[in-house]
Parts: C-alpha cells; sequence; structure tokens
C-alpha cells in the first residue's frame, strides 16, 4: 500500500460511493469520467483492494469502501475547514463561515439575520448546512451550530439563547370546515400532520396524551419543510415552532394552554475559534438574532 495516497483520490472515492456512477460524480466535482476512472483504479491499486462492483446499474461499494466512507468523510471535513480558516483575513471579518443548524431554523429563522450580517460584511460567505443530525463540531463539521439541546463534547464554546416553544397549529382555511378542537382528546377528530417513524425528541407529546400517536396522524412525514408546508396548505393541525407561526396571520394556534413543548436554543463553537475575529462576530450576531427570534417564540 502507497504510504502517501492524495487526497484527490478519496475525493474521487468519496463522490462515487454517494452517487454511485461516474457519470454523477464527475458531474459533481466538475471532472471528466476518465479522469475519474483513473482516480478510483489508482485507489484501487494504492490499496490493493476492490472498493467498486461494477454492474450495468452504476457502481456499488464493497465491503471495504463501505468502512472506507466515514474516514473519508473525516478527511473531506478537515480539508473544508482548513479552506475556511485560509479564506479569513487575519484581523478581519471576511471568509467563509459554516453554519449548521436544523431544517426548519435553516430555512425560516436564519435567513433575515444573515442578510443582515451579510449587509453589514459584504467580504463574508457562508455555508449553511440543514440538518436535523447534530454535526460534531470537535471534527469541524461546522464553525458554528445552532442547537435544540444542550452541548456534551467538551471543548466547545456554548451560550444558552433562551428556547423556543412549539405548539398546535392550523390554517384558518382548515379550521374554517374543522372547528379547533377544545381538548387534546378532541384531537383524534381532526386530520393531524405527524412524523412517519418514532422520533425520540416527539417525547412531549406522548407525555402530553397522545396515545399510539403515529396511528393517530393523517399526513405522516420525517421532513420539518413538508411538514410546514401542509400546515400552509391547509392539511389538518400540526406542530409548529409558535414564533414562525405568528408570521404568517392564516395559521391558527390550537390548543395553547394544553400544549406548549419547549426546547432550549444553543449557539455553539469550537474553543479554539474564539480567536478569529469573523467568527466571534458572526457568533455574536447570530446570539442577537436568535435571541430577538425566541422573544416572539413563547
Amino acid at each position: 500500500m502507497s504510504a502517501a495516497i492524495p487526497w484527490e483520490l478519496y475525493r474521487s472515492f468519496l463522490a462515487v460511493a454517494r452517487h454511485g456512477s461516474l457519470s454523477a460524480a464527475a458531474r459533481t466535482l466538475r471532472l471528466t469520467q476518465p479522469t475519474l476512472g483513473r482516480h478510483i483504479a489508482q485507489l484501487e491499486a494504492a490499496l490493493a483492494v476492490p472498493i467498486f462492483t461494477r454492474s450495468p446499474q452504476g457502481l456499488a461499494p464493497t465491503e471495504t469502501a463501505l468502512t472506507l466512507v466515514p474516514i473519508a468523510e473525516a478527511m473531506e471535513s478537515a480539508a473544508e475547514a482548513m479552506a475556511r480558516a485560509a479564506s479569513a483575513q487575519s484581523g478581519s471579518v471576511a471568509g467563509v463561515v459554516r453554519i449548521t443548524a436544523a431544517d426548519v431554523v435553516g430555512a425560516e429563522i436564519l435567513p433575515p439575520i444573515l442578510a443582515a450580517l451579510a449587509e453589514a460584511h459584504p467580504a463574508l460567505a457562508f455555508e449553511l448546512h440543514l440538518s436535523n443530525r447534530t454535526e460534531d463540531l470537535l471534527r469541524r463539521d461546522a464553525d458554528i451550530a445552532v442547537r435544540m439541546v444542550r452541548p456534551t463534547q467538551t471543548g466547545l464554546i456554548a451560550r444558552r439563547l433562551g428556547h423556543t416553544t412549539l405548539g398546535f397549529h392550523a390554517h384558518r382555511s382548515y379550521l374554517e370546515s374543522h372547528p379547533a378542537p377544545k381538548t387534546i382528546a378532541g384531537l383524534a377528530g381532526h386530520r393531524l400532520i405527524g412524523f412517519d417513524r418514532d422520533r425520540p425528541d416527539m417525547s412531549a407529546i406522548a407525555a402530553s396524551g397522545l396515545a399510539e400517536m403515529r396511528e393517530m396522524f393523517s399526513l405522516r412525514t420525517d421532513s420539518d419543510f413538508a411538514h410546514l408546508a401542509a400546515l400552509r396548505a391547509g392539511y389538518g393541525i400540526g406542530i409548529c415552532h409558535v414564533g414562525i407561526a405568528r408570521r404568517d396571520p392564516a395559521l391558527v394556534r390550537v390548543l395553547p394552554k394544553a400544549f406548549a413543548w419547549k426546547l432550549e436554543t444553543w449557539l455553539v463553537m469550537h474553543e479554539d475559534q474564539r480567536a478569529s475575529v469573523r467568527l466571534r462576530r458572526v457568533f455574536d450576531h447570530l446570539a442577537e438574532g436568535l435571541t430577538a427570534f425566541l422573544a416572539t417564540s413563547r
């Protein structure tokens, strides 16, 4: 095995593993298909093991490849972190900042906050990674994270901003033909929007008295975007951030006294990055903007 395999070979491997074909991976990396094919052949020769099984349907990763994927992803994160660090000019608010947040938070709450920041500091650029999975800041998967749970890892700077409240909501058009329930038990007579697979972060709903929740949902989805879109379309009753719903006069809070699910909101970054003027400025601006939003979400 070669002692020094170039990173570009692993990058090509990761793209093929994600897309399942040379052509799709080549488009993603903006390389030619023959070049990508050579990269895979070189990596297999250097490792002395096959990493893909070829078939008419495309390329399938071997067992060896599956063990290499998370390692290559860690290398990718490190390479991206190095690029972001190099993009910042010392002592200036310029360069790239990668922010991770839950889907709805990143799509509905962060954009106006980032718009104001970009207006004040036009040399900044942002990578906004939306995922309900908790990204690992210690591995530099992101520079700053907005989290709805208290961070447990050491080596992080974490600021608790307050809490946001989730509540049942419905569109006015739905409530015109389906009068709002008076009790939690009354939800059983309505079209409910909920999760598809059992999510541990939904335990608060069970504590509110909804038994066998999934079977009660008329529309099931694990996509927060789809959930919110269904609410806005008047499909039925679902859960939404109170602060987001208040921006839309057509969304009405349902059973506010019977159900209010509070989520702590934290802003987090790696402690080694406290010396970065760029990251401190973004961190403080996000904290200010999110705190203002939380004041409307109670």
